[in-house]
């Protein structure tokens, strides 16, 4: 893949499809965006494909298919699914084993009740528009990591060189249980006031929250919502 990035592919597809822990996202990011790499070798994170039905998808659940969508969404500039089967949730496989969907579109015609109530097209509707809103999701330069004192839980920021746009993202990876921990934010690096406090909106509920200081506690629980996108803002 980075050989044929090198000869000019402008798209390149990457393992983040098998990435599931917070260590393996926290190393393969690092390697993709503040290394050489970033020079030449651009990012496109696939949530799944015709051919790969994962099995964090096959046994997480609802909250396991949000959780793949907000990371590829937010972590590069560039990401897909492979739909309808990703919004409607298909999860069966051919075979125990197997990451190949059963009665696969490659294998059959088939017929998708796009309309079904538990559809994901108004998330993944809302969350294609704050990427569109978001200057800072649209770039993979600026992608940093912050601690959070639970290996489940896994957060980072992009902002822009500005200031402008500063959104924080906290990821439950967990599709099963309710996890919490304490964020650490760099107040200096956002511009924010040691004393003062802050707003934190997120953006998939327009839910505001009130923050001060660099440690900040929270808290998903993945039967409601295992992601919180926020944007950072200093004042109301």
């Amino acid at each position: 893949m980075y050989h044929l990035a090198k000869l000019g592919f402008t798209q390149s597809y990457t393992y983040f499809t098998w990435r599931n822990t917070k260590w393996e996202f926290c190393e393969y990011l690092t390697e993709l965006t503040q290394t050489d790499l970033s020079e030449y070798f651009r990012p496109n994170f696939w949530t799944n494909t015709p051919d790969i039905l994962t099995e964090y998808l096959q046994n997480g659940g609802h909250p396991a298919f949000i959780v793949r969508l907000v990371l590829a969404a937010t972590m590069t500039a560039s990401y897909g699914i492979y739909g309808p089967a990703f919004e409607l949730q298909e999860n069966k496989p051919r075979e125990k084993g197997s990451e190949e969907y059963l009665n696969s579109e490659k294998y059959e015609i088939r017929y998708w009740d796009i309309e079904r109530a538990d559809s994901l097209r108004d998330l993944i509707t809302r969350v294609n528009r704050i990427r569109q809103n978001s200057p800072a999701l649209q770039t993979n330069l600026n992608l940093r990591f912050h601690k959070i004192d639970n290996e489940q839980m896994i957060c980072f920021s992009k902002r822009t060189d500005d200031l402008s746009n500063i959104i924080l993202v906290a990821i439950n990876l967990d599709p099963h249980n309710t996890q919490s921990g304490w964020v650490e934010i760099p107040l200096s690096e956002f511009n924010l006031s040691e004393t003062q406090p802050y707003y934190v909106v997120d953006l998939l509920n327009d839910i505001q929250y009130k923050w001060q200081g660099p440690r900040n506690y929270v808290e998903l629980n993945p039967s409601h919502c295992p992601a919180h996108i926020f944007k950072v803002i200093s004042e109301i």
